[in-house]
Parts: C-alpha cells; structure tokens; sequence
C-alpha cells in the first residue's frame, strides 16, 4: 500500500502533493514501483494534527481518487474516519476505506456495508491531537487484540463481509516506543484474530528514537521493522517508499515460501 498524503502538514511529506496533477504524478511513481493500493488521505493523523471539516477533506481527495481509477490499474484507499468523505471518495472510485477510528462514526458501518467496500480497521488510542501524551496499557498487546476483534465483530454484525475486513494495530498511534515494539514482536497474536493485518511503520518516530534519524533518514529502519512485520505475518504493509520496501517483502516472502530458484 503506497501512502499518497493530499495535505499540507502530514508529518513526512506534507505540502508535496497538495496539488491535483502533482499527487496524479506520485500515484503513477507509486504504481510504477509496485503498488497494489494507493492509499489516499485528506487530513493528517500525525501527533498534534489539526481537525480539518469534511467538504474541505472531499475536495482534496475526491479529485484525486477519480484520476487515478481513471488513469492506473491500481486499488485505490480513502485514509479517512468521517462518513461523509468516505461516501464521497467512494462515488469517486475508491474500493477501500482506511479508518483510523476503526469504523466507529455514527453511520459508518452502515455506509461501508451498503457500498461492498473493503475496510480496515485501526486501532488508536484517544484522538490524533493527544494520542501521543502518556498512552497507558495494563497489557497493550491484549487491549489492541481485544479492542480490534470487538470491532470486527460489530462490523460484521452490521453486515460488512468478513472477508472485505483488514485489521491495523495501529503503530505510533497512542502508543509508546516500548508498546510499539512489543506490539511488532507480537504481531502473531493479532494474525490470530482471523482477518489479514496491515502494518504501518514507515519513516515513524520510532525509528528516529532509535536509531537517531531525521524523517527523511529512516527508509532503513522501516524495511528491517517490514520485513519483520511480514515475517510475523502482515499481509499488507503501508509504506511512503513502495520500490524498496517491496524488493525488502519479496525476500521474505521468498525465504517463508522455499523459493529456491
């Protein structure tokens, strides 16, 4: 899944691709790298980010999304936890809604349900604006397990295929660098949850307090975490830097498969 951010103040690339023909252009770098999804997102879920209103989010991302179906043979994603804007880059081609808030705004389920669209559901503790000041688990690992597989459950209860679900533990959101990494080394006891995973780590503060890195010097750091991530079995990984996290994935995934030729 290839992170295509249509906003001015997103935490890596903000600002880029705000244009109409300048995010048309990296959704092709992007497919042309390998993308199997491109994930579109009008309003940035970064630590401390603003809220922006819905027809402003639509007029970002609705553009956008009718150009790339009309253009690339690709999937395309709404980053998006607002019913409205998820309506709207749907009429527009999209076939996916990324939901940070995991489905949980009043009339969400239903929409989702009545369009047939895939979904994946994210766990975040609190809202963007505070989520990073002192998040508190007794158990993350169990509390994102817990919380992931209730959601599921409603979704399917409100008539959501399960087959069209994906889950997110959501790394980096309302979580510790501590709750990141056990949540990473333990990712097994979320594939069990019965849904494919999708896992996020690219260019994260994480890999900057550890490794010491600026945003722009973490692209290492997140082709080890993928790999790791696919190795304890994410099935989708959602990443600004298609090419390398690809050839990255496919090496795992040729070491797990016995390809031997």
């Amino acid at each position: 899944m290839g992170i295509l951010n249509v906003t001015p103040d997103s935490f890596s690339d903000g600002g880029r691709y705000a244009g109409i023909d300048a995010a048309v252009d990296r959704a092709a770098q992007l497919v042309e790298q390998g993308a199997a999804i491109v994930d579109v997102g009008g309003e940035s879920t970064r630590p401390g980010a603003a809220a922006v209103d819905a027809v402003i989010e639509i007029e970002r991302v609705a553009p956008v999304i009718e150009r790339i179906v009309r253009r690339f043979d690709v999937a395309v994603s709404v980053d998006t936890r607002k019913p409205q804007v998820m309506a709207a880059a749907i009429a527009a081609g999209a076939c996916i809604i990324n939901d940070v808030y995991a489905l949980r705004a009043p009339g969400a389920r239903q929409m989702a349900a009545a369009t047939g669209v895939g979904v994946c559901l994210m766990h975040m503790q609190g809202e963007p604006r505070t989520m990073q000041v002192d998040p508190v688990y007794d158990d993350v690992v169990a509390a994102v397990a817990s919380f992931l597989d209730a959601q599921r459950r409603a979704c399917v209860a409100a008539g959501i295929d399960p087959q069209a679900l994906v889950l997110d533990p959501g790394i980096g959101f309302g979580k510790s660098l501590a709750h990141n990494l056990r949540l990473l080394r333990e990712l097994p006891t979320l594939a069990a949850l019965g849904a494919p995973l999708l896992v996020g780590v690219s260019r994260k503060s994480m890999i900057g307090r550890l490794l010491g890195r600026d945003v722009g010097e973490r692209l290492y750091g997140g082709l080890g975490l993928a790999a790791l991530a696919v190795g304890k079995g994410a099935k989708i990984i959602r990443t600004h830097d298609v090419a390398p996290t690809l050839d990255a994935i496919r090496m795992v995934g040729a070491v797990m498969q016995g390809a031997d030729q």
